[in-house]
């Protein structure tokens, strides 16, 4: 293998070194040529010179040597300068400029058609000020339902996503609690019938002069002490879930009745159920959950340095990620009054109507909560533009040449961004197109 590589490399070196010499062979050829056809040339022109304008011709003759040799080698020259020229050697072009100042740009007839000019002034804006919420129940249509005594559930007779009325049944309780109440009620209203009794007696009796006045105001006190009594018995069975009537045909038919009702105190949906059959349950405990959904609440959370923005009764839209970025417009219903100490917030909140019952609580929210007008230095949104982590636009210098500058802008609104510092009020910039303006300044600098 190495004896075939040797010998490969050796024709190589053969053919490189035959190649050479016929190089150089018709190159001394071609070049010997050349300098003749010229020396004849040569001859020609100073042969017609010499015809046309002997003087010309004559003092050409007495010229230095050096003056004869730069004539001839100045075809040459030309030659030479001409291919030069050809591949833009000597071209200058304003391209330069653009290199010197990397924020100019120079536009043409075409880029012009997509630009928009304007100057920066003020006028009123209005800062919308976007914070991230939530759907809620609206507390106010709200009612968590506990058990009114101690007892194990006897029967339910509501589930969640079940719409009822104020007054129906939602679960039955079996209470020894219940009993004795209304047990200690019969004993009350007996108590009380007895000592009316014995008062009547009393005030005949003392007519009669049958007994003292104090025997008769004795009667009486005890009298009025059982009625208390009695009122306070009606009254501890109303807490524990007995409507009236309930209580009436207790005291009518002496019946107890171990079973308490836990009753919808509102209408609406429930909407939670912390109760199964069996279970013991207490009145500190929370069962059902009925909201009317009809009418929520979007609620977020302000930073406090952002707190005195907002005040109640001002324009805000509700915007809802989960119904395909559903916009509703509405109007601050409240501002709280204290900042949060924990997250450094004030609760902002508004009503939202819900008839067709497509918003859910839980759902997330991004509120837009415009502020008062106030005249600021403003640009248009179209005029700006984002490089190396800085807000820019592009100032008109003459009629086809910007400047871009960097400035300081607040938070957009309503198309819009204030100015902080970068420009001042009267000067021309370009208000629509600054992207176009962007890409032409960069290509430019690209040399494209």
């Amino acid at each position: 293998m190495k004896q075939e590589f040797m010998k490969i490399m050796h024709r190589l070196r053969v053919w490189k070194a035959f190649l050479v010499r016929k190089v150089k062979f018709h190159g001394k050829a071609v070049y010997a040529l050349t300098v003749s056809t010229q020396h004849e040339w040569y001859a020609k022109a100073h042969e017609w010179v010499l015809m046309h304008a002997p003087v010309v011709a004559n003092k050409y003759d007495q010229t230095p040597p050096w003056v004869k040799k730069g004539t001839f080698y100045l075809p040459w020259l030309c030659a030479f300068l001409v291919a030069l020229n050809y591949f833009n050697v000597f071209d200058v072009r304003p391209s330069i400029k653009s290199v010197q100042d990397p924020n100019i740009v120079l536009i043409s007839t075409d880029l012009r058609k997509m630009i928009a000019d304007g100057k920066v002034q003020t006028s009123p804006f209005i800062e919308e000020l976007r914070v991230s919420g939530r759907i809620d129940f609206n507390e106010q249509l709200l009612s968590r339902i506990g058990a009114n005594v101690t007892g194990r559930v006897s029967e339910i007779l509501a589930i969640p996503g079940q719409i009822v009325k104020q007054g129906d049944i939602l679960a039955k309780i079996t209470s020894t609690e219940l009993t004795q109440s209304q047990l200690a009620y019969l004993k009350a209203k007996s108590a009380s019938q007895l000592a009316d009794q014995a008062a009547n007696r009393a005030r005949i009796l003392f007519k009669e002069d049958v007994i003292a006045l104090a025997e008769l105001q004795k009667r009486e006190a005890e009298a009025s002490s059982s009625k208390a009594e009695f009122r306070a018995a009606n009254d501890q069975l109303r807490v524990q879930g007995m409507d009236q009537a309930s209580i009436d045909r207790l005291a009518k038919s002496g019946l107890i009745e171990s079973i308490n009702n836990v009753i919808a105190t509102i209408p609406g949906e429930i909407v939670e159920r912390k109760i199964n059959k069996g279970q013991v349950v207490q009145p500190a405990d929370a069962l059902f959950t009925i909201a009317d959904l009809n009418m929520l609440w979007a609620i977020a959370e302000v930073p406090e340095s952002n707190s005195y923005l907002i005040h109640r009764g001002q324009k805000v839209t509700a915007i809802i990620p989960a119904l395909r970025n559903l916009e509703i417009e509405g109007q601050v219903a409240h501002v709280d009054s204290i900042v949060n100490p924990i997250t450094r917030t004030v609760l902002v909140r508004m009503e939202l109507p819900n008839p067709q019952g497509q918003i859910k609580p839980g759902m997330l929210a991004t509120m837009l909560i415009e502020s008062q007008p106030v005249d600021r230095l403003v640009v248009p949104v179209g005029a700006v533009f984002r490089e190396d982590n800085h807000d820019h636009v592009f100032i008109r210098e003459d009629d086809d040449e910007y400047r871009m500058v960097a400035v300081k802008l607040g938070p957009e609104g309503k198309g819009f961004r204030p100015v902080i510092s970068g420009l001042k009020a009267g000067q021309e910039i370009a208000v629509d197109g600054a992207y176009h303006l962007n890409t032409e300044r960069k290509r430019q600098l690209s040399g494209g």
